[in-house]
């Protein structure tokens, strides 16, 4: 309970390496997560290699800790392999579609979490990278990723070298329901968020960025409509180009 309530992303790193036999053991702990049908539609790239990162760097927005980090992982969902075994013996194979894509998503993320709990737990830092589906064609050439693999979040790991403050959450109250969904009442919407708000690192967004408000920032600066709409744009022709899903 410490060590998840105690959570801090890590952008900084040591320039120390992680031993094989800790990050395997981290791997472990990964694809031990619960699966659909225990079919473990997913795949792990490690990408350790300087040359590597150097590629993957620019399609993360050259973020620093994508070459600082000793260890990158980049989550995948993957229908290749699954598909390839059920060939072999005979089956007809029809999983390009949304709803596997959407299955081996949710088992890719839930196997994600456990390797950052795991590493965490070994005292290594972790943090997730979103861009991963801003850019993920140009991942999946780097990576050489096949028919059937999808990148699905990528997570840098290694040895902290920054000790952050954590970084504030929603109250409870604010996202539990019980039983049913109740809607937000206006003045319900604002009291969840006026704490958020309140941060001395949020004024200082809100200044920077000449807005009025918080969410101004967030829905006109960090993630504007225009920009949404054209990453979204290049994930929606990947996943046509592979069958998951149909314009």
């Amino acid at each position: 309970m410490e060590l998840l309530l105690s959570h801090k992303t890590i952008r900084k790193y040591l320039a120390k390496g992680i031993g094989d036999d800790v990050l395997n053991e981290i791997l472990e702990c990964g694809i031990r997560a619960s699966n659909t049908g225990n079919m473990q539609l997913y795949s792990i790239i490690v990408t350790r290699d300087s040359n590597k990162k150097e590629l993957l760097a620019p399609f993360h927005f050259n973020q620093p800790m994508v070459k600082n980090a000793p260890v990158i992982l980049t989550i995948c969902f993957d229908i290749n392999r699954f598909s390839k075994w059920c060939s072999l013996n005979g089956t007809r194979t029809d999983f390009s579609n949304l709803l596997w894509l959407l299955t081996g998503t949710v088992d890719a993320s839930i196997l994600s979490q456990n390797i950052c709990v795991a590493a965490e737990n070994r005292g290594l830092g972790i943090c997730y990278l979103g861009t991963i589906l801003y850019n993920a064609p140009e991942i999946s050439k780097v990576l050489c990723l096949p028919k059937g693999v999808i990148p699905i979040t990528s997570i840098t790991l290694g040895y902290p070298d920054q000790v952050p403050e954590k970084t504030d959450r929603l109250p409870l109250d604010a996202v539990v329901h019980l039983e049913e969904y109740e809607d937000y009442s206006d003045d319900r919407i604002q009291s969840i968020y006026l704490e958020k708000e309140k941060l001395e690192s949020s004024k200082q967004f809100v200044q920077e960025n000449d807005k009025e408000n918080l969410a101004q920032v967030y829905a006109e600066v960090r993630y504007k409509s225009g920009d949404n709409l054209y990453f979204s744009g290049k994930l929606m022709n990947m996943l046509v180009d592979q069958g998951f899903v149909f314009e």
